[in-house]
């Protein structure tokens, strides 16, 4: 490595690839009942963290309300984000279901706890305008 470069700890580096990729995630409830309470917001972001290690992807931030939850993911390149995202809401379901059983039959029915639809937003890195000049200003040979 040069010593003039100081590495920067967002950026993720591969063998054959150097990656910055983070994805705000938004999941809410089934019907967009408010079944959550702080202690299954707590247990959520316990088993997200889990399945994020399992992908080696990292749950930078997590927060969230009775009927929705936030995260702020950074992810390998290798990762496909619908499978990362089916595995979130699959094991953070189950889990949270089977824990809190009988407060989640209160709100949820069905064997259903997410809604079947989630929000993914892609966040980092420069703005866009900024790219679009970055890339429009290469020098094209002539």
């Amino acid at each position: 490595m040069s010593p003039r470069w100081t590495p920067n700890p967002d950026v993720r580096t591969g063998r054959h690839v150097v990656s910055h990729l983070h994805v705000h995630l938004v999941f809410v409830t089934k019907y967009r009942r408010g079944a959550m309470t702080d202690a299954m917001l707590t247990r959520c972001e316990e088993v997200m963290r889990e399945v994020c290690a399992d992908f080696e992807a990292e749950l930078k931030q997590f927060n969230g309300e009775d009927d929705h939850v936030h995260l702020l993911v950074q992810y390998p390149p290798k990762v496909q984000l619908s499978k990362l995202v089916n595995s979130l809401k699959g094991v953070s379901a189950r889990m949270l279901r089977k824990e809190y059983d009988s407060h989640v039959r209160r709100y949820l029915w069905g064997g259903r706890f997410w809604s079947g639809s989630y929000f993914a937003g892609s966040c980092g890195g420069a703005p866009l305008t900024v790219v679009a000049q970055y890339i429009e200003n290469q020098k094209r040979p002539i």
